[in-house]
């Protein structure tokens, strides 16, 4: 799960589809293509939002991705179409590039919509972006699971 500065969407991202996931047989996790705030908890807002619907994700911490992730994960969603493109660019082989998806193709399919970043917005902004988020995740996460029964 990748957005630009892992400390709003991707968090969540992490978190919902962790909880929709076999832990024994699926790893999850999530990075940002800017590096500005690795080491940092996810932004309060989010932590309060997850919490709000029995997920605790304050212990993750923020990372950049790095290319190697293409290959030690099966799938990568970006957030947005801006972080799409960044990671598009690091893609070094057409493998890579099938493996980079937009998070809410899955419910919005063909339609290129972002999930929206809501650093700068109220507590408002960071429920819908949880919505949009679990709504995607249901369906990766049923998609996943099917794929490896």
């Amino acid at each position: 799960m990748v957005c630009l500065g892992n400390i709003c969407r991707s968090p969540l991202a992490e978190g919902i589809l962790k909880d929709k996931l076999d832990p024994n047989r699926f790893q999850v996790a999530s990075a940002g293509t800017g590096g500005w705030h690795v080491g940092n908890p996810p932004d309060p807002r989010s932590i309060d939002i997850a919490q709000k619907q029995g997920l605790d994700i304050s212990q993750q911490r923020a990372q950049q991705f790095i290319p190697a992730f293409f290959d030690q994960y099966d799938l990568i969603y970006a957030m947005d179409q801006s972080n799409y493109s960044d990671l598009k660019a690091l893609a070094k082989s057409p493998d890579q590039l099938k493996k980079l998806y937009l998070l809410l193709e899955a419910i919005f399919p063909g339609e290129g919509v972002d999930v929206p970043d809501p650093y700068y917005g109220g507590v408002s902004g960071f429920a819908e972006v949880y919505n949009l988020i679990d709504r995607a995740c249901e369906v990766i996460a049923r998609d996943i699971n099917q794929k490896f029964d």
